[in-house]
């Protein structure tokens, strides 16, 4: 087992806060000097896709932010594979490096797991 923190989003980036929390979760913990990494799970997928637009009330795409990760030592982006295809999306369509995975086997490897 692994003593990153494995940061999980399982929402969509609009409609409710939780996928850009997870995200601003993963960055603060980056900040910090934690050791993240960050999984994109269920209708969480969407939030790798390009060209988002604001959705209802504004509310800004997670992409850049996504994009950052990176600056805050944040290197591993796993993206199920489950998800993508019941949704019909490619990992080569997504806006940036993933490493598609098996959820259940990703997740059995850390100890620490933060669900958004």
């Amino acid at each position: 087992m692994t003593d990153k923190t494995l940061i999980l989003i399982r929402h969509a980036p609009h409609g409710t806060s939780f996928a850009r929390e997870g995200i601003e979760a993963a960055l603060v913990g980056g900040a910090m000097g934690m050791a993240v990494d960050i999984v994109f799970a269920g209708d969480g997928v969407f939030c790798l896709l390009p060209d988002q637009s604001a959705g209802a009330l504004g509310q800004k795409g997670t992409l850049p932010m996504i994009k950052a990760l990176p600056m805050y030592d944040i290197e591993t982006i796993f993206v199920d594979r489950v998800a993508l295809q019941q949704r019909g999306l490619e990992v080569s369509a997504l806006a940036v490096d993933a490493i598609e995975c098996e959820l259940a086997s990703v997740t059995a490897s850390y100890r620490q797991i933060v669900s958004f």
